[in-house]
């Protein structure tokens, strides 16, 4: 068949318009310590960028290549930044999970990501660093769309991070919570809840104008009710997926989550607005006294006019989620290739201290990069063995349809996020409602929502569906950064030939100085052996299991008692020997 010259021109138009659309952005980011009070309350060391706290956007289009530039200044930690939400397509190696997808970046080097963002919507960057994100490092990302379905519907946007802020600098509380003296885990609870990284926030809305809010919770540990009073808004987007406007009054963020919405302002400018963000309390083992748990911020009419503080309600009753429709229309993932159960519980192990566990294994990462040891060790990558005994690693072959189970054998709420991946919600239970059985489970949405982050219920399960379309190590993990550190933690180690071929001569040399400087193997399995894979021996591995009939309490009463016996062996000890 003869083809036309403009059969020809038109595609090659449409292309060449598309690159052209296509820009580089770069950002040079110098991570170092500076000082911040945004409660108002205390003075503390927070991580800034270039000198400054908050840090700032990263800010793109859908298609332009997008470079950090990091320099570690920060003197006495490592560290990284993971592009939240962004799924690395070919590009797996820039994550920036440590331990995972790289080396930390010790002080004084530098690293460079690059990568091109090919989806749009609402994201955040935060370090990857065990424990280190709530210290300060952590910002919005956002990625425009020229093609924005949504577009016509609004007039401005406005970016909005929620944020749960401690006083006290992360290295101490996690000293604190993962210790024999805090055998419950019970986790440090926030003095503060931010909007934008402030509290009392003004935001000046003009009467008629629609404005897209894009909010992230940025928060290490609560979730958040999110209201504007005597305004509805209209959700479009949750994690990076647009979804068909659906109203709510009140929506509920948990920690790394995204949503978007349209709020219309009024056409008049005889009163200023409060909107409120609130944390969950049920979070908390115990409420200290005189926290308050809400954040205000104002939708300014008028600057004349009170500021008025938020009016009472009787309950919180925030919009499901769950009945999100993808504009897409993405029909259900029904023939299931491959299940994975992972059964959630918190106990205690031998050092007394509280852990978390996926199948009674909790995370504790390996010495090579798992990254690393994919790229290491030829056809022996598809081997789950050599990733070691406590990554909770699970090989995926490529293309096929992923089913994650999670039981929830805890009586608390736990935000899981996977990397690289957004994933249809295919069933989410209420609270109490014990582990999944697929015989006693109502039909799925022929639509079903789809994001990267999802809250599971106090002693309920959900069940999760993706396509295994984007070869790379990626993580699934609670969200709660308390509960990262306790090892709550899978690893999900996705077509690792395809990973291979791939990268195995693309990795920059940056990431094999990183390493180096930090004295991290970068060859062989989990324990760093080249020889035979199947030798863990050396491997980074947890504390071991509490003996047969005791109970946390007797081992905190137990490893107290030798302590007091030492302390007392000693001073008999100095004063047998004392001059007399």
């Amino acid at each position: 068949m003869a083809l036309s010259l403009s059969n020809f021109l038109l595609p090659l138009a449409l292309l060449l318009s598309s690159t052209a659309r296509c820009a580089t952005v770069t950002y040079d980011f110098d991570v170092g310590w500076t000082y911040a009070n945004p409660d108002g309350q205390r003075t503390r060391p927070v991580m800034g960028i270039n000198g400054q706290w908050p840090i700032p956007p990263i800010v793109a289009t859908k298609g332009d290549q997008v470079i950090v530039n990091v320099k570690n200044s920060l003197g006495n930690e490592s560290t990284s930044l993971h592009f939240h939400g962004l799924y690395m397509n070919g590009t797996s190696h820039m994550d920036g999970v440590i331990a995972v997808t790289q080396c930390g970046i010790p002080p004084g080097s530098s690293f460079t990501y690059n990568f091109t963002v090919d989806q749009p919507g609402t994201y955040w960057y935060h370090t990857h660093e065990r424990g280190q994100y709530p210290d300060g490092l952590r910002g919005p990302l956002i990625i425009h769309d020229p093609e924005d379905p949504h577009q016509d519907l609004y007039d401005e946007e406005i970016v909005l991070t929620l944020s749960d802020w401690y006083h006290d600098l992360m290295h101490g509380l996690l000293a604190s919570f993962m210790s024999v003296a805090n055998p419950s885990g019970a986790e440090p609870v926030p003095q503060a809840a931010l909007f934008n990284d402030t509290q009392d926030l003004a935001v000046r809305v003009e009467p008629g104008k629609t404005y897209l809010f894009r909010m992230v919770n940025m928060g290490a540990f609560a979730a958040q009710y999110v209201w504007f009073e005597e305004h509805t808004m209209r959700i479009v987007e949750v994690d990076g997926v647009y979804t068909e406007p659906m109203e709510a009054d009140m929506i509920y963020l948990t920690a790394a989550q995204r949503c978007s919405v349209l709020v219309t302002a009024k056409n008049d400018t005889s009163a200023n607005f409060a909107f409120v963000g609130s944390m969950d309390q049920d979070l908390f083992d115990a409420v200290p006294d005189g926290l308050n748990p809400n954040v205000t911020g104002w939708l300014v009419y008028d600057d004349s006019k009170e500021k008025p503080a938020p009016k009472l309600i009787d309950a919180f009753e925030p919009f499901d989620d769950f009945e999100l429709v993808p504009y897409d229309q993405e029909e259900l993932l029904d023939r299931v290739d491959h299940s994975i159960t992972l059964d959630l519980k918190m106990d205690n192990l031998a050092d007394g201290a509280n852990y978390a566990f996926f199948n009674d294994i909790t995370y504790v990462h390996p010495k090579v990069p798992t990254l690393y040891t994919v790229l290491s060790t030829g056809p022996n990558a598809t081997n789950p063995i050599i990733y070691g005994e406590n990554t909770n690693a699970f090989v995926l072959a490529q293309n096929q349809v992923i089913e994650i189970i999670l039981n929830n054998d805890d009586p608390g709420k736990h935000p899981f996020h996977l990397h690289g991946h957004a994933f249809q919600v295919i069933t989410r239970s209420p609270d109490d409602a014990g582990f999944y059985d697929p015989a006693n489970t109502p039909e799925p949405p022929s639509t079903p929502m789809r994001r990267d982050t999802i809250l599971v219920r106090p002693n309920g399960h959900t069940v999760l569906r993706f396509r295994s379309d984007n070869p790379g190590v990626w993580l699934f993990h609670c969200h709660i950064e308390w509960h990262v550190a306790s090892g709550l933690v899978a690893t999900i180690v996705e077509s690792p030939l395809a990973v291979q071929a791939q990268l195995m001569d693309s990795i920059p040399s940056d990431h094999w100085d990183v390493c180096a400087a930090a004295g991290v193997p970068t060859q062989g399995n989990a324990a760093g052996n080249v020889g035979d894979l199947a030798d863990l021996r050396g491997a980074n591995v947890a504390p071991g299991r509490i003996p047969d009939g005791f109970t946390a309490r007797g081992i905190v009463a137990l490893v107290f008692s030798c302590i007091s016996a030492l302390v007392g062996l000693a001073v008999i000890g100095w004063y047998g020997f004392k001059p007399v």
